[in-house]
């Protein structure tokens, strides 16, 4: 499991995280969904009865309210309306688009309470960018293969749940065009995310960032920099993530 004790004590991180925790109850039983490492996990058990911690491989995570549990959020093997509440940060955007109805139907399910949400808000996935040196598949940053913002999050989760609450947490400037997008594809996206831990969201082979670059490559990607520096100049800031309170809806 990768180390993320750094990222989890940073300010933008302990921000984010507290954020999400103002928007959940307390008591009762909670589902943390993409548990990773536990430590969301571990805070719930503060304040929760009951921690389900859920991931596609076992965690294995210390806790005495904490029961840990593989499981794929596509096809939760909970009954209905199973938890009081359901934490699901870090996730969605990672969901193969056309399983992300199934995902967002699955946490509405389980949850008898709320579920808060967490996903980058309109993140423009063509920065940074890869190609897979096994399939030649272009990959976006940190395997976020969907963007998100409130329509579509209202699309996704209602009826079954209705909107309650949402917040922003961060700020970003960072987006791009479809020249600059073209240009380094052209230039086969040669400094690209390739240190992410996510391997190819279409082989699942390792990233791997090019050895030997041309000069032809050098020149098309410092042009696609150029402009892209040139759009975020103009580009007005927006919130990094949304967080969304979605409630059991009247029946």
């Amino acid at each position: 499991m990768v180390d993320l004790t750094h990222y989890r004590a940073s300010p933008a991180e302990q921000e984010r995280i507290a954020n999400l925790f103002a928007l959940l109850p307390t008591g009762g039983r909670v589902l943390d969904i993409g548990t990773r490492d536990g430590y969301l996990a571990q805070r719930l058990a503060e304040r929760f009865d009951a921690v389900v911690a859920l991931d596609l491989e076992r965690p294995d995570i210390v806790g005495e309210r904490i029961v840990c549990v593989q499981g794929n959020v596509c096809a939760l093997e909970f009954p209905d309306a199973h938890f009081d509440a359901v934490l699901c940060a870090e996730v969605l955007e990672h969901i193969p688009p056309q399983l992300l109805p199934q995902a967002c139907a699955e946490i509405a399910r389980v949850t008898r309470g709320v579920a808060v949400i967490g996903v980058p808000f309109r993140q423009d996935i063509r920065l940074g960018r890869t190609v897979c040196a096994a399939c030649g598949g272009h990959n976006p940053p940190w395997g976020h293969v969907n963007t998100f913002d409130e329509a579509r999050l209202t699309a996704l989760f209602t009826p079954a749940l209705h909107w309650e609450q949402h917040t922003f947490v961060g700020r970003q400037q960072f987006l791009t065009n479809a020249v600059s997008v073209a240009l380094m594809d052209l230039a086969g996206n040669p400094y690209g995310n390739y240190d992410q831990d996510e391997p190819c969201v279409l082989c699942a082979a390792p990233l791997v960032r090019p050895a030997r670059l041309s000069l032809l490559s050098r020149a098309l990607a410092a042009l696609a920099f150029r402009l892209t520096a040139l759009q975020q100049r103009l580009a007005a800031e927006h919130p990094k993530w949304i967080h969304v309170r979605f409630a059991r809806a009247a029946v």
